[in-house]
Order: C-alpha cells, then structure tokens, then sequence
C-alpha cells in the first residue's frame, strides 16, 4: 500500500463537534420573533467577545447562531390585536373535551423553549393553530394521539410569554 493513504503517527484525530440537522423543513423559511432575533445577536456578540475561552463546541455555536440570523425572517406582530392565530402569538387552549389548560407562543425554530411554552411553528400544535381564530376547536396530531384543542385566547406582542 501507498505510503499517501497511510497514517504518519497514531495521534488520534480531534473530536470534532457534528453539525446538527435544521428542524426547519427544506425550503422553509427561518422566522423568527423580533425578540428571539436580538437574544440569538446578544449571545452571538458574547460568544465572540470571549475569544481566548473558545473551543470546537464554541465555534460551531457560533457559527450556528451566524447562520440563523443571516437566514432569520424577522417578523414583527401585527400593529392590533387581531382573534386569529399568526406567527408570534400567544395562544391559550384547551385541550377536550374536559382536559387541562395551556398557553403557548408561536416562535421560530431557533428559539423553541418548551419549559416556557415557546413551540416552534413548525410543530404538530402550531400547525394545528396557526390560522385558526378565537373560540375555534382544531386537531392536533401529536406522535402518539391526537388532540382536540379549543382557543380561549389569543394575544401578540410577548405578553402572556409563560406556560401555564
């Protein structure tokens, strides 16, 4: 054998951090709110200020959150309080016919905090929501059952941010 596809020593190779997958289907679009814009440019900004403590992990966040925002759509909530449920806002619900209360916000993929109720848009739930208006009843097909949820509320502008 060539000594071109042989190894010169038996230093192992650095682990390199792997690239994990887009949640976005391909072709979509990357919205996100105004707010999880500035959260993603205000870690970036300390990510990159702490140059002498990075390593592999800490150069692949940052170059994560550097695609995100050079792909992010910006979406602003709308300028009055509309009944239907878009990008962004915040939507109680419950789940039928006697099931609990729960309150979530639509938000883009990067900033999904599920502690906080902040689903990604392209789940089973915001899907189900999305378009439909206050007092409506949707189906949303979770993996493993499906669910009937009524809309009690919906608001935009970041209120009403916390899982109830």
């Amino acid at each position: 054998m060539s000594k071109a596809f042989t190894r010169e020593d038996d230093r192992p190779e650095p682990d390199l951090p792997k690239r994990l997958p887009s949640p976005l289907p391909p072709g979509a679009k990357n919205y996100m709110t105004p707010e999880g814009a500035r959260r993603l440019r205000v870690e970036l900004d300390a990510l990159v200020k702490a140059a002498d403590a990075r390593s592999p992990s800490v150069d692949e966040r940052i170059h994560q959150l550097t695609r995100s925002l050079e792909s992010a759509v910006v979406v602003e909530p709308p300028s009055e309080q509309l009944e239907v449920v878009r990008f962004g806002a915040t939507v109680s619900v419950r789940t039928l016919p006697d099931g609990p209360t729960a309150r979530y916000r639509i938000v883009g993929v990067d900033e999904t905090d599920v502690a906080r109720g902040w689903i990604s848009w392209v789940s089973p739930v915001a899907k189900a929501l999305l378009a439909a208006e206050l007092g409506d009843r949707v189906r949303a097909a979770l993996p493993s059952v499906e669910v009937e949820l009524e809309i009690l509320e919906v608001t935009y502008g970041g209120r009403h941010d916390q899982a109830v």
